[in-house]
């Protein structure tokens, strides 16, 4: 009796605590499709391939590790005005928190179309819409208590109880919208201001059959620019961006810039190098997190690490998360005038 109300116990937290916050990435420039379904297609390329990994308080028993994987372009290119956009994109993420116990998989479908504001296309404003399907498992038999603690220190699973009959899942099918502003003052320059809103169908999760928890909005705004330190010279550039997110009593404040230089000087085929920091604010001082990245080719490598500030550096031993991102675009060959597109 102990064991159940102890597992139902768990489920109960552990759904509270899953409807708290969605999984959120550092490098939220780098995921473009969880931060804003507007953001689908919009990039100077024919198709683009993102991946990213992130493993949060890895010391506190792999609390968060978070990866995704996505890919999107755009559509029908020829047959709309050269300085319009119609995004697809595809993404699958995963979420495995306290090492398993609760693994969250969502597989999205998104959609945008970027409509210019002038014949250059150096202002455009563009909405997104994106499906997603949600499947989470709660794995009770990997769950310990206290009565299993033997006197070695080990753990033992009475042969006449056990947790199998406590592997539960749910699934739910989800709903988020996003607008975007995108503009630049001659083409070299950019700038953005976007928003979200994910959830708006507000789903609801259960685990043990009995209460329900609403799953609640998470509204987002973001923007950011991209400009050159120079008229005269476009080797070097000052990219900053910022976000503004909550979902229910959850907020996350996030800004920061990075330093870019063409080392090769090839205009064409660039080598780009950046360093910079983004800062958190999640409802109190929460990490410094110092940022370096690479283009090389078609792609792009992000990498950064949360230095964990905040009263919970403790539990963490101040290891706060590393992430990674990767980003492969597919260049245009069709002579179409590029157009100045978010970055950071």
């Amino acid at each position: 009796m102990k064991r159940t109300i102890a597992i139902f116990t768990l489920l109960t937290l552990l759904t509270v605590v899953a409807c708290a916050q969605d999984p959120a990435f550092s490098q939220f420039f780098a995921s473009p499709l969880t931060l804003n379904p507007a953001l689908t297609g919009k990039f100077n390329g024919i198709i683009r391939v993102a991946g990213n990994y992130r493993n949060q308080w890895p010391s506190i028993n792999n609390a968060f590790v978070t990866s995704t994987v996505s890919v999107d372009g755009s559509m029908l290119r020829d047959k709309l005005p050269e300085t319009d956009v119609w995004g697809i994109g595809l993404m699958a993420m995963s979420d495995k928190t306290a090492n398993g116990i609760l693994v969250s998989n969502y597989v999205s479908f998104s959609t945008s179309y970027h409509k210019s504001l002038d014949e250059d296309g150096l202002n455009q404003i563009g909405i997104g819409f994106q499906g997603t399907y949600a499947n989470k498992r709660l794995d009770g038999t990997k769950l310990n208590f206290e009565d299993e603690l033997d006197q070695q220190g080990g753990w033992t699973i009475p042969s006449a109880e056990t947790l199998d009959g406590h592997q539960v899942n749910l699934s739910y099918f989800d709903m988020n919208v996003g607008i975007l502003y995108n503009g630049s003052t001659n083409g070299a320059n950019n700038y953005y201001f976007g928003g979200s809103v994910y959830h708006i169908n507000r789903p609801k999760e259960s685990f043990t059959g009995n209460a329900q928890y609403t799953l609640h909005p998470r509204v987002t705004l973001h923007g950011g620019g991209s400009f050159p330190l120079s008229s005269s010279n476009s080797t070097n550039y000052l990219h900053f961006s910022g976000l503004y997110s909550q979902q229910a009593n959850a907020t996350d404040i996030m800004l920061g810039g990075a330093w870019s230089v063409n080392v090769n000087n090839n205009d064409a085929n660039p080598i780009n190098f950046y360093a910079g920091s983004w800062f958190r604010f999640s409802n109190l001082t929460d990490a410094v997190i110092p940022y370096i990245g690479l283009d090389f080719g078609e792609f792009s490598l992000g990498l950064t690490y949360d230095i964990n500030v905040s009263s919970l550096k403790s539990a963490s031993e101040s290891i706060g998360g590393i992430e990674v991102s990767l980003i492969y675009i597919k260049k245009p060959s069709d002579g179409r005038k590029a157009i100045a597109c978010p970055k950071f």
